[in-house]
């Protein structure tokens, strides 16, 4: 067992409207409250708090100069300030945890970028042109209030360098050395909504689910970056921000993909191309940085590539390829569509995390190519690779398990053969074959217990040595295959042999597949049966033979404990099934 430790984050997050800022300072017990914030958003800021306003400043700054939080600190010693309010984006959020800093002052946070470090335990303060960061709880907020609203106006390229900025949280927690299994998944959560959100943003800036995914990515990643220490994304960006007085999120969407390339990180590629489609700066030179500048750094190789905009080589992003063919899907019915586009992902992701080879490719058309030549009207190849790879089994219980109250389905498998001949009731479906006499007596009710008169019930099974009748040339006309109605009661009686398990057909490229993995083909003995009348649901499903072989590894995992039934003195067995409306 690998050994870690999680601390949970402590701060009370709040997404819901700005109107609420009263009602969360009193929960603080704030009476004089310090605004820091624009006019942009503070003056509605200090609408919502009313009289617990007792002073504004409106001159938070980039890297949180001491100088800045000196003069703060004078407003708050003047005006017996008991808490401190900030509405903007990093600046704000820097100075409200400087002074909390000096003073233990309570803070109540309200973001209006993606920022995320309102979330965290992490100061950086600069001085003399250097910038110094630390870690103390003394700094971290009590409480975070997200109103989406306040970030729709936010310009396109200022949402997606402080979007970066987030993203830069969540990648810097993936290669932490403390990082651990709640760290792995926010990061994972906080990644997806905030690249899927961006692009979305940039297209549409009014799209309030996008913004609404990108403060919750944020969130999430401010709360990674809290969980763990910073590396070299932070350092890197830090110690230029400081030096040179490169605007913060900016310099933070620059190196992204470029510290992600260095980590080895194998989703640079796709962080290259999402920055590339934003409209921000890409290179440090177009943030003013020079040769002269990064000779000597840290890292100068790195920054020397990341201030010409050079892209190192990467494995290629295919996330465009993906999105062209999943957009060529925009013309299709709704279902369609959903089903189209997740296959196309899924196998493009599937594709791209095994790293699949061409000759692995090829070999996989093959099996395809295989498999269809031998399929027939009596051989189901595609079915048995269905049901060998669980899919079949899976398919069944999403469709059936709506009906609770109803007899447990099973797979249909490769050997139904549609309109058996109708039969009599009480008939021999062994017809002089060989092998243990068995007597069937069935019921068909409804969920209310009610007999089901007149249904239409399948029937078919193998012989004793394991095969169906359309696997035996020589068997004239179908045998242990039938078509009964169930009577006035919901009753059919007929007579039949006990099944005997059998292999599936294994001389096709899915006994291969089993083969190659070291599974056996065989399945457990059963009955399959298929109940059918307008106005109920179709009931697909097997009987298996309590105490016979392979029950507990069907090979096609169809056995399911109440479709275990004791055949010693014969089927006896009631099947209840559902209105169609259920």
């Amino acid at each position: 067992m690998t050994s870690f430790s999680y601390a949970a984050n402590p701060v009370r997050v709040v997404f819901g409207s700005l109107d609420t800022l009263g009602a969360e300072a009193d929960r603080l017990g704030l009476g004089r409250v310090l605004l820091i914030g624009r006019p942009r958003h503070g003056d509605r800021a200090a609408a919502a708090l009313g009289p617990r306003l007792a002073a504004r400043f409106e001159d938070a700054t980039m890297h949180t100069p001491v100088d800045v939080t000196e003069r703060a600190l004078k407003v708050v010693a003047d005006n017996d300030v008991d808490g401190v309010v900030a509405i903007g984006g990093g600046s704000s959020t820097g100075l409200a945890k400087a002074i909390a800093l000096r003073t233990g002052l309570p803070q109540l946070i309200v973001p209006t970028t993606y920022a995320g470090s309102e979330l965290t335990s992490v100061l950086g303060e600069t001085a003399d042109g250097r910038k110094t960061t630390q870690r103390t709880p003394q700094v971290r907020p009590e409480t975070v209030l997200y109103d989406v609203g306040l970030t729709l106006e936010l310009p396109v390229p200022v949402s997606a360098a402080s979007g970066l900025n987030a993203l830069a949280h969540a990648v810097e927690a993936r290669y932490a050395p403390d990082a651990n299994p709640m760290t792995d998944l926010l990061a994972a959560e906080a990644t997806r909504l905030l690249t899927g959100a961006l692009p979305r943003i940039a297209a549409d800036p009014s799209d309030v689910d996008a913004r609404t995914d990108a403060l919750r990515g944020a969130w999430l990643a401010g709360t990674c970056l809290d969980a763990v220490k910073m590396g070299l994304h932070h350092r890197l960006c830090h110690h230029l921000g400081g030096k040179f007085g490169l605007p913060h999120a900016e310099t933070h969407a620059v190196l992204l993909p470029y510290v992600m390339a260095r980590q080895g990180l194998d989703d640079a590629g796709a962080v290259f191309e999402l920055a590339a489609s934003l409209p921000i700066p890409h290179s440090l030179a177009e943030l003013g940085l020079t040769e002269a500048d990064v000779e000597g750094e840290p890292e100068a190789d790195l920054l020397r590539t990341a201030l010409h905009g050079t892209r190192p080589a990467l494995p290629p992003s295919l996330k465009a390829l993906t999105r062209q063919v999943v957009d060529s899907f925009a013309g299709a019915p709704d279902r369609v569509r959903l089903l189209l586009t997740d296959l196309v992902e899924t196998l493009h992701g599937y594709a791209i995390r095994t790293d699949l080879t061409q000759d692995e490719w090829e070999y996989a058309i093959g099996f395809l190519t295989r498999a269809g030549h031998l399929t027939t009207d009596t051989r189901q190849e595609f079915i048995l690779l269905s049901d060998t790879l669980g899919v079949s089994s899976v398919v069944d219980v999403l469709t059936n398990s709506r009906t609770p109250d109803t007899t447990p389905s099973a797979v249909l498998g490769p050997f139904y053969v549609d309109g058996p001949p109708e039969t009599p009731q009480g008939a021999d479906l062994a017809d002089g074959l060989p092998g243990t006499p068995l007597s069937a007596d069935i019921r068909v009710v409804d969920t209310s217990d009610v007999p089901v008169a007149d249904a239409i019930v399948d029937v078919w099974q193998s012989n004793e040595d394991g095969f169906y009748d359309v696997q035996l040339p020589d068997v004239d006309g179908p045998v242990l295959r039938a078509r009964f109605r169930t009577d006035a009661d919901g009753r059919l009686r007929f007579r039949t042999i006990v099944p005997s398990a059998y292999p599936i057909p294994a001389d096709g490229p899915v006994g291969l597949m089993l083969d190659a993995v070291g599974r056996h083909p065989y399945r457990a003995p059963h009955v399959h049966f298929m109940i059918a009348k307008p106005g109920y649901r179709t009931l697909i499903t097997q009987l298996f033979v309590a105490g016979g072989e392979y029950l507990d590894s069907d090979t096609v995992f169809g056995v399911k404990d109440g479709l275990i039934v004791d055949f010693t003195e014969g089927l006896d067995f009631t099947f209840r099934i559902s209105g169609s409306d259920a």
